[in-house]
């Protein structure tokens, strides 16, 4: 079964601040500070893993392993980005199938052509609306658990087609059978609104720093109208900062640590990974001479 928290913090009206994952070092971090939902990033998964762009390169087999290692490390409920379905509606359904058994409680699926690009980007193109509307209807069939395994339906179509179109589209996808509704990439906070205003159904908002929609507080956003709000990139950029300051230094200086470098402490990482439990077992289990 999925994990039951996403569906039940959204029934009593909990505004959910939701942390994007790139890689487990991140996703044990975020367990210790104490995230019980965190977002499977598909851009941010995807640079760490294979050093490669969102566009559609990653498959099917390399994401659901990387969600499933996520859900097993951070310990809490996890909404996946599943991209397009990887395919036509066959691949919805075996995405759907395979997320699910991998222990995923929410799956993200979005209206572009495959393959896909990522949603604050350039040249998105997306399916015409009866396609996608027959995406969300395989899907929400295909999952077994279908009281907390979520569905999250997005659409792209405001960069190349409007706000218009992108209303219509939503609309169609609630009544699709979406759990979740999931406009891409607002350009104002007047538009943010406006989505917000016209469904009963939970929006989510998209933080991605650097993107095209508006940065605004969690306290902002709740009173918008949105449900929740994922931060694909927060983790991802202030790790990729902070790498390329201490990799100058050690260039420049043959130094790993210093004014500005601040390093996270080894005992405590190595705690914090699980070597306690490792050390334990071996005393356990060590024989004399060995």
């Amino acid at each position: 079964m999925a994990n039951p928290i996403l569906k039940q913090k959204l029934k009593n009206g909990e505004f959910l601040v939701i942390p994007g994952m790139h890689d487990m070092i991140s996703a044990t971090i975020a367990k210790t500070v104490g995230f019980d939902i965190v977002y499977g990033t598909g851009f941010w998964l995807t640079a760490s893993a294979l050093g490669l762009p969102d566009a559609g390169i990653a498959t099917y087999t390399q994401m659901v392993d990387r969600m499933a290692t996520l859900v097993r490390t951070s310990g809490a409920a996890v909404i996946a980005d599943g991209d397009t379905g990887y395919g036509g509606l066959l691949n919805v359904h075996h995405t759907v199938k395979g997320y699910e058994a991998a222990g995923v409680t929410a799956i993200q699926l979005e209206d572009q052509e495959f393959p896909k690009k990522c949603g604050h980007t350039p040249y998105k193109r997306c399916v015409p609306v009866e396609d996608m509307v027959e995406k969300i209807k395989v899907a929400a069939e295909a999952r077994e658990d279908k009281e907390n395994f979520l569905i999250i339906a997005r659409t792209d179509a405001r960069a190349g087609l409007g706000m218009d179109e992108a209303m219509r589209r939503i609309e169609a996808y609630a009544k699709a059978g979406a759990d979740i509704l999931f406009l891409e990439a607002p350009q104002s906070e007047e538009e943010m609104r406006t989505a917000c205003s016209a469904f009963d159904l939970p929006m989510m908002a998209n933080m991605a720093d650097g993107g095209k929609t508006p940065i605004l507080p969690a306290s902002v956003l709740k009173e918008i109208g949105f449900a929740l709000a994922i931060y694909p990139s927060n983790t991802s950029l202030v790790a990729a900062h902070a790498m390329e300051k201490s990799l100058r230094l050690l260039k420049e200086q043959g130094l790993s640590g210093g004014p500005g470098v601040e390093l996270y402490d080894f005992k405590k990482f190595c705690e914090l990974i699980g070597f306690a439990e490792v050390w334990e077992f071996e005393k356990r289990w060590a024989r004399e001479g060995k």
